[in-house]
């Protein structure tokens, strides 16, 4: 697979910037209000990051990265897609807060931020976009000060084992990925994760799986040392039909199934 993998993501996220903006899933308005868009388990395991230096990669339109600065980080956002990043500093214009915004790609990151950081910080969804992740974790090193952080959470690498569009669990079916799966996976779906009927015209899209072993390993062997990897029940989208949306607007899985790990969050510190 050549760099056209790169193209053809770029396109579709560019595209759905503006669907993302305007739309119910990220709630921008409420956000602007005084929604907190951060996990509550993310503050607990990131902690207080008064005065820290932070960087989000993989930033998208700056949400999650204008929250931390709203919880007293010194922030960097970077993300791949012009329009991600030209919305982003809008919308920190907006609210008034003091934010950087970087558009390049992860892999060119240390070239193009210049600084390095107390915090790493990428969450939920960001390494399926990558084909290397021996490359990936290098850059979160080269990124870190000694004694800096990375936090990541992703969605669970065992989830997407299972079909997408049934009302029943099944594994191995529809759009279901082999969890050691070594071939880049390429999908042609119109609309997106936060408005399912959203009309599209950059559809295509190409993802690579990664088991959550290999994940840990490459930031292992980077002399990252990891401080804990946790698994949970719930997700933030409908990612399968068979999940419930609960009052706390994650998704659960129904009452009395058997339980599937759906995000993890992991921590890992590089030496000082």
């Amino acid at each position: 697979m050549g760099e056209d993998w790169r193209t053809l993501n770029r396109a579709n996220w560019d595209e759905r910037v503006s669907i993302h903006v305007a739309g119910e899933f990220y709630d921008v308005e409420g956000w602007k209000a005084g929604r907190d868009n951060l996990e509550s388990f993310e503050l607990e395991e990131l902690g207080d990051v008064r005065g820290r230096d932070l960087v989000h990669l993989q930033c998208h339109f700056g949400l999650d990265t204008l929250s931390w600065a709203r919880h007293g980080a010194l922030v960097t956002g970077l993300d791949f897609s012009g329009p991600a990043i030209a919305a982003a500093r809008s919308l920190a214009s907006e609210v008034g807060l003091d934010a950087r915004f970087v558009q390049a790609d992860v892999y060119d990151a240390p070239a193009a931020l210049g600084e390095d950081y107390d915090i790493v910080y990428t969450t939920h969804g960001v390494l399926g976009w990558h084909p290397d992740l021996d490359r990936w974790a290098g850059v979160v090193d080269a990124l870190l000060r000694p004694g800096g952080t990375l936090y990541l959470s992703e969605y669970h690498p065992v989830s997407w084992m299972f079909a997408e569009d049934t009302t029943e669990r099944r594994v191995g079916d529809g759009k279901a990925h082999d969890y050691f799966a070594a071939s880049p996976l390429e999908y042609e779906a119109p609309g997106t994760y936060a408005d399912l009927a959203a009309k599209t015209a950059h559809n295509r899209t190409v993802e690579f799986q990664h088991t959550l072993g290999a994940v840990v390993t490459a930031i292992a062997e980077r002399g990252l040392v990891v401080e804990f990897l946790h698994e949970r029940d719930f997700t933030h989208f409908p990612q399968f039909d068979w999940l419930v949306e609960g009052d706390d607007r994650r998704y659960h899985q129904p009452e009395g199934a058997a339980r599937i790990p759906l995000l993890y969050s992991l921590r890992a510190r590089k030496p000082a």
